[in-house]
């Protein structure tokens, strides 16, 4: 891993590297150095090899590193942060770090990935990713609260991301309840919160965050849904991904100590600017053990605790989880 991780780097630049210059710099022979750039490939990084010229990536890598995020964090920021550790490779950032919560990690340890093996979703969906294209991040936080009193976190998070997203420079984005940021009607950044503890007592909540950065052809295939990245959403200006990490975390971890402080009630206003189910036809989807519940109405925003608010013939109704559908919608 190591050399394979000392291969990147030089690739990185985005220029030909002949096989022979390649394995001289890293001691190991022609055959050894075309195993490590095979096993690049699987993660789905673009490898273009031309005879006589040598290998280089499709396009010059941003690789994420620890020291250029924690220099570009606010000493506030830096303070509430306890560790942060930077993956190549790795199943789950979420999965890592619940294990370490059990392990009794704490609050504030931060974890980021270049490429996921087996990065989630909500409801055990696939999250797609590329290695090196976009920021696959996770956050341990630990609260003092019960589970009940974190009704709303996550469309807390959304608010948190949504700034991320403003500060970059994009301004045209929305959020779908309960943890989607779209940009033009298409998927730009999902949420994935899960928790430990007891009910009533003391909990840590893992907090995913996964932002398309700069998605390529190959990630394409495996999405079924309508999706963007940042970069095309940016008119194709380059994103730093280092820089983004950067504000992610702030924007994070100021959050959580807002709602720590006041609950979801300081988001709600904010929450409801960028509403993008409010006064639309929608179809909700109730999982359920013999399949999922279909309940169509018309989105009326989210209450105080952070429920949906769905109206039908019968009047408004709360709800706390689920999912929604726009696209499908009648």
């Amino acid at each position: 891993m190591q050399q394979r991780s000392q291969l990147l780097r030089i690739l990185a630049d985005g220029q030909f590297h002949s096989g022979e210059a390649l394995g001289s710099v890293l001691g190991i022979g022609r055959s050894a150095v075309w195993k490590h750039l095979h096993a690049l490939s699987e993660w789905g990084i673009d490898l273009h090899a031309v005879p006589g010229k040598g290998y280089r990536l499709a396009q010059p890598l941003e690789l994420l590193e620890r020291d250029l995020i924690l220099n570009a964090l606010p000493s506030a920021t830096a303070r509430a942060l306890t560790g942060i550790e930077i993956h190549q490779d790795i199943d789950s950032t979420n999965r890592y770090l619940m294990n370490k919560a059990r392990l009794g990690a704490p609050s504030g340890q931060a974890c980021l990935a270049e490429h996921q093996q087996a990065g989630r979703g909500r409801r055990n969906r696939v999250w797609v990713s590329p290695f090196g294209a976009n920021i696959y991040l996770s956050l341990l936080w630990r609260f003092t609260l019960n589970a009940v009193s974190l009704s709303g976190l996550g469309l807390a998070i959304g608010v948190a991301l949504h700034r991320v997203l403003h500060e970059e420079g994009l301004a045209d984005t929305g959020l779908k309840w309960p943890n989607d940021i779209l940009w033009q009607n298409r998927k730009l950044a999902g949420i994935l919160l899960e928790m430990s503890g007891e009910m009533s007592g003391p909990c840590a909540v893992v907090i995913g965050v996964g932002i398309n950065v700069r998605m390529h052809s190959t990630a394409m295939q495996a999405i079924d849904q309508p999706w963007a990245d940042l970069e095309t959403a940016l008119g194709g200006r380059p994103v730093s991904r280092n820089q983004l990490a950067a504000k992610l975390l702030k924007h994070l971890i100021h959050a959580l100590q807002e709602f720590e402080s006041s609950g979801f009630s300081g988001f709600h206003q904010e929450w409801a600017q960028h509403d993008l189910t409010i006064g639309k036809a929608i179809m909700l989807h109730l999982p359920n053990p013999t399949g999922n519940s279909i309940i169509n109405g018309i989105g009326r925003g989210v209450d105080t605790s952070g429920a949906l608010l769905l109206e039908d013939h019968n009047g408004i109704h709360h709800y706390a989880y689920g999912e929604v559908s726009l696209r499908l919608a009648p």
